[in-house]
């Protein structure tokens, strides 16, 4: 009565063992997941703090609005009216600097939906992405909105990155950017993931690129007129991995993730979705131009198209270092500068701004996050730990700037 479910066993065992021994498995991929998680302290953004913030010689730093709430995404009218979203109380808050000294004096709400967060402004329309929404709506002559019109309400659904951000492209379309909903995993949704290219009349809506974790900012170059974004790298791979990626982004572009980091890393737990081989399918994704410190978290990007900037500043991008929390010592907080060759591409990341780190990198008094540029060249900043945003000028003077364009 025994024999028989032991030779049974004794048979499967068998089979099980001739079936391993055709089919050896591969050996297994040394990988282990890490991380640290550090904050600063965080401190008040004092006036004698925002003084001892560091910029290039002829660059001044002040506070432009202060006692805000959270501010996050910024959009510029040609008049000088800057809005600037809260993505907690879902506001949009019209800032203005009437007397054009470097100092808003008029703060007022003009609009709340929930999630509000990304926005952009085109013929007098201010044009502002929630989680799931799209919404327009007249800019009216005292800056105040009118009724917000909904053009989308089925965008992707939230997870790891709810944080949606546009922009108009120099063909005058919208761009959406949509993130992952993790932070390493296959996406059922094809929208997560990607910038979107949206139809502003709300009669749909394109998925332009792919395999972007999280691409808040982007800009095009302004003579090439190429897409450049900066994408946030996979936590808890170390310190020093994922870098932090510049793509320049391209129409049918897939850019690797979860699948493919840096510069064409294979990343164990997420084999490619398309049954492909990492070589496979790396040889057909985009790589980056350029690759930044990991966990330094680029937010906000913007090329310098003001011919009052000093001519080694012209067709330079600003980026957004928003900080780290993954990582054991400090990275970002602070604006660097790209440099672009005379061909349009990308070079070198170069501090800018710098200083929010304080106390040998154990504190801050500031996370800067959207960055726009003003008719008069400065560079407007929210920072949305301290309810600051930052003017960034160029002082040194109209002769200093001929001289500059004179010796280009």
């Amino acid at each position: 009565m025994t024999k028989a479910p032991l030779l049974l066993a004794t048979a499967l065992f068998a089979g099980l063992n001739t079936v391993t021994a055709q089919n050896v498995p591969p050996e297994a991929t040394p990988f282990q997941m890490q991380g640290n998680i550090y904050l600063p302290r965080k401190l008040p953004a004092t006036p004698e703090r925002v003084a001892s913030l560091k910029a290039p010689a002829g660059f001044t730093v002040s506070a432009y609005a202060e006692g805000l709430d959270m501010p996050r995404m910024l959009a510029l009218a040609p008049n000088g009216d800057l809005y600037v979203s809260n993505r907690v109380k879902g506001t949009v808050t019209l800032l203005r600097d009437a007397n054009k000294d470097g100092k808003v004096e008029l703060t007022k709400q003009v609009a709340q939906k929930p999630h509000l967060h990304g926005l952009a402004l085109k013929d007098g329309k201010l044009y502002m992405a929630a989680v799931r929404e799209l919404y327009v709506a007249d800019v009216k002559a005292d800056g105040t909105l009118g009724e917000l019109k909904t053009l989308y309400k089925d965008l992707p659904d939230a997870g790891q990155h709810a944080n949606r951000t546009l922009q108009f492209g120099p063909d005058g379309k919208l761009y959406l950017s949509v993130g992952s909903t993790c932070n390493a995993c296959d996406e059922d949704n094809p929208e997560n993931a990607t910038l979107l290219q949206v139809n502003t009349d709300g009669s749909g809506r394109t998925v332009y690129a792919t395999g972007l974790r999280n691409t808040i900012g982007f800009d095009w170059h302004p003579t090439t007129k190429a897409l450049f974004g900066m994408d946030h790298g996979i936590d808890w791979l170390g310190d020093e991995d994922q870098q932090e990626e510049l793509n320049q982004l391209k129409p049918g572009g897939n850019y690797g993730w979860p699948s493919i980091i840096a510069n064409g890393k294979p990343y164990p737990a997420n084999k490619p979705k398309s049954g492909e081989t990492y070589a496979q399918f790396d040889a057909k994704a985009v790589r980056p131009l350029l690759l930044y410190k990991a966990h330094s978290a680029p937010l906000g990007l913007v090329f310098n198209r003001s011919q009052q900037l000093p001519a080694e500043y012209q067709n330079t991008a600003f980026v957004t270092m928003h900080g780290s929390w993954n990582r054991a010592q400090p990275s970002g907080y602070k604006i660097v500068r790209v440099r672009f060759n005379e061909q349009g591409q990308p070079q070198q990341f170069e501090d800018f701004v710098t200083g929010w780190l304080v106390e040998n990198d154990k504190s801050e008094f500031g996370r800067p996050c959207a960055i726009v540029q003003a008719a008069d060249g400065s560079l407007l900043v929210s920072d949305d730990d301290n309810g600051v945003i930052y003017r960034v000028a160029y002082t040194g003077g109209g002769k200093a700037v001929k001289k500059e364009k004179k010796r280009g």
